[in-house]
């Protein structure tokens, strides 16, 4: 990967840890968490609000959560706890508070991420925006040099081109308010070259051609761009590239889920990377964080949560 520094555009950040200064910038933040009572999600919670960047209200079974605090312990005292021993209702009461303005940012706690999304989604009292909820997550990979975006890794199988351009866009959109004033977006295939046999390159082309025409603003998108073109200006320059995507990326995206979880996946087991990700598309920002994120993950998910 290239490590040259200073190439990238106003707004990068190159550590997790810059978020936490764009967290204080923008305010402590009320963090709504439905189901409360899980022991990970607890500790990540604990860690954010010691830091006076979240407050967190607790929906759950009460006793539960204070059992795991005291086993752990955790200090959440200062919590404000709903108790709602009913997984669905636990969630609907969450996320009426975030639909309400009395919370700032979702979190998903010990229910299943089924229940958790009808939720969300739900027509009536749901926190439904557009039509397109999608997953980004945001690495600090030790041999790049700054940064690097991915979507979707985790909540659209094998998107459509009208649902490629939405998760674009909410990355995009999730960018700006971070503090990137015009993200460079590498759309990811198997090759740079337009291939009508390769439905991928034909549609990252169509997005690069959007972008230049100002339908999907305020970034610059290139592709199809295989992957070592986008996180390499050497590869790009030994394979004639000319862009300004190429080597500095800041997003990447991907043709579907099974590449991008394969990438995620890749980042945080065999290259060592941090990663901090939410759920877009929605009223607010949405924690839903896996089972097999790092402690470290959990922080720093609620943290850019919060950056915003």
């Amino acid at each position: 990967m290239n490590t040259t520094t200073g190439m990238s555009g106003t707004g990068c950040l190159t550590k997790l840890t810059d978020l936490n200064g764009l967290a204080v910038k923008s305010g402590k933040k009320k963090l709504a968490v439905a189901v409360a009572h899980d022991e990970h999600c607890l500790e990540a919670i604990c860690a954010v609000d010691k830091m006076g960047l979240v407050e967190a209200i607790l929906v759950g079974n009460e006793n539960k959560i204070k059992d795991i605090a005291a086993k752990l312990h955790l200090v959440i005292d200062g919590m404000r706890i709903i108790n709602e021993e009913v997984d669905a209702n636990s969630v609907k009461i969450a996320v009426k508070m975030v639909r309400n303005k009395e919370a700032d940012i979702l979190m998903k706690g010990n229910v299943p991420t089924a229940t958790f999304l009808r939720g969300v989604l739900d027509k009536e009292v749901g926190l439904r925006k557009g039509d397109v909820l999608s997953h980004f997550a945001l690495f600090e990979v030790p041999t790049y040099h700054k940064l690097i975006g991915l979507t979707d890794a985790a909540m659209i199988p094998a998107p459509d081109f009208k649902t490629k351009v939405a998760l674009t866009t909410n990355a995009v959109e999730f960018m700006n308010k971070l503090g990137y004033i015009k993200p460079k977006v590498a759309v990811l295939a198997a090759v740079e070259m337009v291939n009508e046999a390769m439905p991928a390159t034909l549609e990252a082309a169509m997005l690069s051609k959007m972008s230049q025409r100002g339908q999907i603003k305020n970034c610059i998108i290139d592709g199809p761009l295989a992957y070592d073109n986008a996180i390499s200006a050497a590869s790009a320059k030994h394979k004639g590239i000319v862009s300004e995507v190429a080597g500095d990326a800041d997003l990447l995206v991907v043709p579907d889920i099974e590449a991008g979880n394969i990438l995620y996946k890749a980042y945080g087991f065999s290259a060592n990377a941090k990663l901090a990700a939410v759920v877009l598309g929605a009223a607010a920002p949405i924690v839903l964080t896996s089972r097999s994120d790092t402690e470290e993950s959990k922080q720093a998910s609620i943290i850019m949560a919060a950056a915003i």
